[in-house]
């Protein structure tokens, strides 16, 4: 429901033109922008990867489990949301190069972001019930961090570097829980998000520095959203391998 709501939202925005005028907004990701509706075709259909990824981890939170899982089938609920929407805000980024796409693009990956390390950080402590609250600070930390006049080397301004800071800290806290005594988990679906992750990031810088032709379909830029999508899918399959498990 969030992602055919999220998408008839963006297909209505395009349309009628509610998210303002081209600005160039995202312009610097190689792609040449096209006359009509959708400037970067490329670069805005590619985001569909998201919304699988997000039906995806939905189909899985509603499947049986042999034993209960760590992750609650509400919190795997909202990942999947949360994971859909990032399909159509980026795409509303793209399609328009407007100043409201690029808020709604940044802010969908603040929301992925936030989730990821907040999930992480309150198990790590201890604090499940604190995920809410949680999210919302970092959440919010993010848009702050994103204020500042400041020009961050290979990765650009600051709110870039707030979400790959997140994303550290997940993955760092994610590692450091593995293997403490009371918990397993299969940390061979967080190693392949860690290296689709990676190969991402890679493509990322890549299509900014040479490997570009602003008017190939084939975009490296297209390729980061949808390695981004398997990633996001990849680390929510380690998250439902979690299980409590009981000594002696």
């Amino acid at each position: 429901m969030t992602a055919f709501l999220a998408t008839t939202a963006l297909v209505l925005a395009i349309g009628y033109g509610w998210l303002g005028a081209d600005v160039g907004r995202g312009a610097n990701f190689c792609e040449a922008a096209r006359d009509g509706l959708v400037k970067q075709p490329a670069n805005t259909w590619s985001n569909a990867g998201f919304v699988i990824a997000g039906l995806a981890v939905a189909w899985h939170a509603g499947r049986a489990t042999a034993s209960p899982a760590v992750m609650s089938r509400s919190q795997a609920t909202v990942y999947a949301c949360v994971v859909s929407l990032l399909g159509p805000a980026s795409a509303a980024m793209h399609a328009t190069q407007s100043q409201w796409g690029g808020r709604l693009d940044m802010l969908s990956m603040y929301l992925v972001a936030s989730f990821a390390a907040a999930y992480a950080l309150t198990r790590a402590f201890g604090r499940r019930q604190w995920l809410v609250p949680v999210f919302i600070l970092l959440l919010i930390s993010c848009e702050a961090v994103a204020q500042l006049p400041v020009q961050v080397p290979l990765i650009h301004f600051t709110g870039n570097a707030a979400f790959a800071l997140l994303l550290i800290v997940a993955l760092v806290t994610e590692l450091r829980m593995a293997g403490r005594p009371g918990t397993d988990i299969d940390l061979r679906w967080g190693v392949a998000a860690v290296a689709t992750m990676a190969s991402a990031f890679g493509i990322w810088i890549a299509a900014q520095h040479g490997w570009c032709d602003p008017h190939s379909l084939l975009q490296g830029h297209a390729a980061w959203h949808l390695l981004d999508a398997v990633a996001a899918y990849l680390l929510f399959r380690m998250w439902r391998t979690e299980r409590q498990v009981r000594s002696g």
